[in-house]
């Protein structure tokens, strides 16, 4: 029960941290197109928030992808890297710790 619940928690989490970036993503786009205001204190504080949480994650991607122009693709790749965690990594660990199953992760 446990187990069950920890593995709730960090599956949680993860969706959390995707819809984060998704959002972070919008904001961005949004301001680079002045749809929103930067001046508006309300829109800084959601977007400083958004980044400071986001940018620990998508660093990594920046620094490795080559720059295309003004368009950012790393929220793809860690939205995809957060999916992949999700549906496969996660289950799998806790199918292992669960049943001792070594195999079974594997396949």
């Amino acid at each position: 029960m446990l187990i069950r619940a920890i593995y709730e928690f960090l599956d949680t989490i993860l969706s959390l941290y995707w819809w984060a970036i998704v959002l972070s993503a919008v904001i961005s786009n949004l301001l680079a197109f002045g749809i929103l205001d930067r001046h508006n204190r309300a829109v800084w504080m959601i977007g400083d928030f958004l980044y400071r949480i986001t940018d620990p994650v998508l660093r990594p991607f920046r620094n490795f992808l080559p720059n295309f122009g003004g368009i950012d693709i790393s929220p793809i790749f860690a939205l995809l890297l957060i999916t992949l965690t999700r549906r496969y990594l996660l289950p799998g660990v806790f199918y292992v710790i669960r049943t001792g199953d070594l195999q079974g992760f594997f396949y």
